[in-house]
């Protein structure tokens, strides 16, 4: 089998630089593998202001892009979109409107939703009622608001799906690639009840598997933080090779390796 190329999109306010480890750790396994740029947070790149703006559609055109550079390269090697928080939403979308990677990996994606979390959801709440008021007052979304500097268009898109649950692009169909989604146990920003609304309403369960990133499981040092697992992914990288050498080759036994994986499959559609 043909090792594969991976494309990290990375989360939100994160720059391509800090999956260098998860880069070197698969790349370590024989793998391929490259960080994509995350607008705004790039050395090279300008920053979000009033003058510098972009969407969903233009980071979905950005993926679409990188990843029909790698298939030009390589016609041969399977191409997989691991997509990190927003980096996940960004594959998702992607994957319905383009010509579809061979394989999705989402760690820590959800539907950001305030209803979606404890608590009444009111942190995340606040988060998304900050958005409009000041992206208007700036023209982007200034620090220290979350996802800052954060371009205007993206946060007010990402802001409407936070208060209303509307998604900032079409879902006509579920996604029936190949797809491994993995939670983070005791991901605040990521819960469990977000992440599975996400699976529910973007992949079709016959072709998705779901895993648990426990703590015990994680190496001396590393963590099951939304963004800091980033630092020692070894755990998660042994995951993705097996799924990829199992269930994504076989997705009829996918559902005997969800059930096993801590009860996280759930087959039945639940409107997020």
């Amino acid at each position: 089998m043909t090792a594969p190329i991976v494309l990290v999109g990375p989360a939100m306010a994160v720059p391509s630089r800090y999956y260098r480890p998860l880069v070197e750790e698969l790349e370590s396994r024989g793998w391929s593998a490259r960080a994509l740029h995350r607008r705004g947070f790039e050395p090279e790149g300008p920053t979000a202001s009033r003058r510098d703006d972009w969407s969903y559609a233009d980071e979905i055109a950005d993926l679409a892009a990188a990843v029909d550079a790698a298939r030009a390269e390589d016609p041969d090697r399977p191409v997989i979109v691991l997509g990190h928080s927003l980096g996940g939403q960004i594959a998702i979308a992607h994957a319905l409107h383009h010509s579809p990677p061979d394989g999705i990996v989402t760690v820590g994606a959800s539907v950001p939703h305030f209803r979606r979390y404890p608590f009444g959801g009111v942190p995340v709440l606040a988060a998304g009622l900050m958005v409009g008021p000041l992206t208007t007052a700036f023209g982007y979304l200034p620090k220290p608001a979350f996802g800052a500097p954060g371009a205007r268009t993206l946060m007010r898109e990402w802001g409407r799906w936070n208060l209303t649950g509307r998604v900032p692009f079409d879902v006509p169909r579920r996604v029936d690639v190949p797809s491994l989604v993995i939670r983070l146990q005791g991901d605040a920003y990521a819960v469990p009840r977000a992440i599975d609304a996400f699976a529910d309403r973007f992949l079709d369960p016959a072709s998705t598997t779901r895993w648990t990133y426990r703590r015990s499981e994680v190496p001396e040092g590393g963590t099951t933080h939304h963004v800091r697992w980033v630092r020692s992914p070894g755990p998660v990288v042994d995951r993705v090779l097996t799924w990829w050498a199992g269930e994504a080759q076989d997705p009829v036994s996918s559902g005997s390796a969800n059930a096993s994986s801590g009860g996280q499959v759930q087959a039945r559609l639940r409107s997020p």
